[in-house]
C-alpha cells in the first residue's frame, strides 16, 4: 500500500542534501564548539558559517539569530523576557495563535498580572487591522504577537502592515513565522519586527533545531543560565549538526523557493478543484488564498463521522490533520475554527491537508479515493 503524506504543517521529509550534510559534520566535526584547540574550533566555524547563512536568508544581521532547540523554546524565552525583563505590562494578540504563544500569554498573565487582549479575528481568519489600531491606541508598554501564516487555515497576516502599525505606536512585535520560514520571502530591513522564530523541521530540516530572530540592542534577557553560548542569550552545548543541517535546509529551501512554490499551488489547485468536483458542498476554512502549502476543508459529512475520519484515511496510508500535530490526541475542537465557523459548522469533519514539493497529483488522487471509499 502506498503512503501518502499530506501532513506537511506538522512536519516535513528532510531533504537527504540536510541529512549528508548532518552525518558529515557528525563524523568529522564532533569537537566542543566552545574548545580553544582546533577540533573545537571548527565546530564554532560550522555554527557561525550556519548563522550567516541563515541571516542571509531572511535579511538579518548574523548576530540577530539565536539557536534554539525549538519554535515552541523561543516563544516562551521572547515573551517571558518581554514581561520579565523589559517590564511590558501587556500583550496584544489573538485566539487563533499557536498554544505555544496562547498558553505562555495566559500564564504569565497569571504570574504578572500582565493586561491581555485579544484582536478580532475575521470569519475568514484573518485579523481584524482595524481592532488592532483600536487596541494599540490604548497606549502602555507593549507587545504584539501575532503569527505569520497560520498553521491550521494557511490564513497569512499582513506582516509588513502589522509592523508599520507597531513602529507608529512605538510597541514591540513578536512573530511565530514557523509556517513561512523557507515559504514565503521574508526582508528583514523592510518588515519592523522586533522578534521572530522559527523551526527547522517544518522547512525539510531536522526535528530538535530552530532559531529566533532577536533585534539589537532588544534587551531581552537569557531564559537558560550557565555557559556562554550563544552570546550568553542561550547556555548548553550547541547541537553543531542540528544548526549545519537547518541551515543547509534553509538555504536550500530559498535557492528553490519559486520553482518549489510554484510547483505547490498548481498542486493546491487541482487539490481544490478536485475536491469542489467530488464534494460540492464542501468549504474552505480561511478560504483558498492562503499560503500554498495548508488547506484547510470542512466536509458535508455527518457530525458523527468527524471522529473516525482521520482512522479511516490512515487505515488507506493517507496521513492528515485535523489541525496542529501538537493537539492531536485531543478531542476538542480546534480553537482556530471556532474563532471562525458556527457552533454547528464546528461541529462537521473536517481536515488540514498540506503540501510539500515532494507531493504529486497521484498523492491527491489517492486522497479523493479514500474519502470518496468511506462509507457516510
Amino acid at each position: 500500500m502506498k503512503k501518502v503524506y499530506l501532513d506537511n504543517a506538522s512536519t516535513t521529509f528532510i531533504r537527504p542534501e540536510v541529512v549528508q550534510e548532518m552525518t558529515k559534520v557528525l563524523m568529522e566535526d564532533y569537537g566542543n564548539p566552545s574548545s580553544t584547540h582546533s577540533i573545537g574550533r571548527n565546530s564554532k566555524s560550522i555554527i557561525e558559517l550556519s548563522r550567516k547563512t541563515i541571516a542571509k536568508c531572511i535579511n538579518a544581521s548574523a548576530q540577530e539569530i539565536i539557536f534554539t532547540s525549538s519554535a515552541t523554546e523561543a516563544n516562551n524565552w521572547i515573551l517571558r523576557s518581554a514581561v520579565k525583563d523589559l517590564n511590558l505590562t501587556r500583550i496584544i494578540t489573538s485566539k487563533v495563535e499557536h498554544h505555544a504563544v496562547l498558553y505562555v500569554v495566559q500564564q504569565l498573565e497569571k504570574e504578572f498580572g500582565i493586561a491581555v487582549d485579544y484582536v478580532d479575528v475575521r470569519p475568514d481568519g484573518t485579523i481584524d487591522l482595524t481592532h488592532l489600531v483600536t487596541l494599540l491606541s490604548k497606549g502602555g508598554a507593549t507587545l504584539v504577537s501575532l503569527m505569520h501564516v497560520n498553521n491550521e487555515t494557511g490564513v497569512v497576516l499582513d506582516l509588513q502592515r502589522v509592523g508599520m502599525l507597531c513602529k507608529e505606536y512605538k510597541v514591540l512585535f513578536h512573530s511565530d513565522a514557523v509556517q513561512s520560514i523557507g515559504k514565503r520571502s521574508i526582508d528583514l530591513e523592510l518588515v519592523s519586527v522586533d522578534f521572530l522564530v522559527a523551526s527547522a523541521h517544518k522547512f525539510h530540516g531536522p526535528k530538535g533545531a530552530g532559531f529566533a530572530y532577536i533585534k539589537k540592542n532588544s534587551g531581552i534577557q537569557p531564559l537558560l543560565f550557565g555557559g556562554e553560548q550563544e552570546k550568553g542569550l542561550r547556555a548548553g552545548t550547541e547541537a553543531v549538526h542540528q544548526i549545519a543541517g537547518m541551515a543547509k535546509a534553509l538555504a536550500l529551501s530559498y535557492a528553490n523557493l519559486e520553482e518549489e512554490m510554484n510547483y505547490i499551488s498548481e498542486l493546491k489547485s487541482y487539490l481544490i478543484g478536485s475536491l469542489r468536483t467530488d464534494f460540492p458542498q464542501i468549504s474552505f476554512n480561511g478560504g483558498e488564498n492562503g499560503i500554498e502549502t495548508i488547506l484547510n476543508a470542512t466536509f458535508p459529512f455527518s457530525t458523527d463521522k468527524t471522529a473516525m475520519l482521520l482512522f479511516h484515511l490512515d487505515m488507506k496510508g493517507i496521513a492528515v490533520s485535523r489541525g496542529s500535530a501538537c493537539q492531536s490526541g485531543s478531542i476538542k475542537p480546534s480553537h482556530v475554527l471556532a474563532e471562525m465557523l458556527t457552533e454547528k459548522d464546528l461541529k462537521k469533519p473536517n481536515l488540514r491537508i498540506s503540501l510539500s514539493h515532494y507531493n504529486t497529483k497521484e498523492d491527491i488522487d489517492l486522497l479523493l479515493e479514500g474519502l470518496k471509499g468511506i462509507s457516510f
